[in-house]
C-alpha cells in the first residue's frame, strides 16, 4: 500500500468514527479565559451591577446601624440598673423614716399627742331585717 491509499483508509475510517471529544459549555470556557468579564459584560449586566452595589451598601448600612442602636441599649441597661440601685437606696432610706418607732420619736419631739392605735380598723355592718 502507499502512502497515499493509506492516508484515503484513514480519512475513510476518521469519517465513520463518531467524534468523542467532549464539548464544554461556553460560558465555562468564557470565565476561564477571562472572555465573560468583558466590557461588554459589564454593558449588559450594568443594572445588576447596580443593585448589587446598593444592596452592599444598604447592609452595611444597617449593620452600622444595629450596632450603634445596641450600643445605645446597653448604655441604657446600664443606666436603668443605676437608677433602680438608687431607688432602693431612697426606698430604704423612707422605709427607715416611717417605722413605728421613728415616727413615735418624731410626734413627742414635736409634741403632736397623736397615739398608735393597737387595733385596726373595723367595720360596722347594719343588719337588713
Amino acid at each position: 500500500m502507499n502512502l497515499t491509499n493509506r492516508k484515503k483508509k484513514d480519512n475513510n475510517n476518521n469519517k465513520n468514527k463518531p467524534k468523542t471529544k467532549r464539548q464544554t459549555p461556553t460560558w465555562i470556557s468564557d470565565v476561564r479565559y477571562g472572555r465573560s468579564l468583558s466590557v461588554d459584560f459589564f454593558k449588559r449586566n450594568a443594572w445588576l451591577l447596580m443593585i448589587f452595589v446598593v444592596a452592599m451598601l444598604a447592609l452595611m448600612g444597617l449593620r452600622y446601624k444595629t450596632k450603634t442602636k445596641m450600643e445605645e441599649i446597653k448604655r441604657l441597661t446600664t443606666e436603668l440598673q443605676r437608677a433602680e440601685s438608687s431607688k432602693l437606696q431612697e426606698k430604704a432610706a423612707y422605709m427607715s423614716l416611717i417605722r413605728e418607732t421613728e415616727m413615735k420619736r418624731l410626734v413627742d419631739e414635736n409634741g403632736l399627742g397623736l397615739v398608735f392605735q393597737e387595733q385596726p380598723p373595723f367595720e360596722l355592718e347594719l343588719e337588713k331585717e
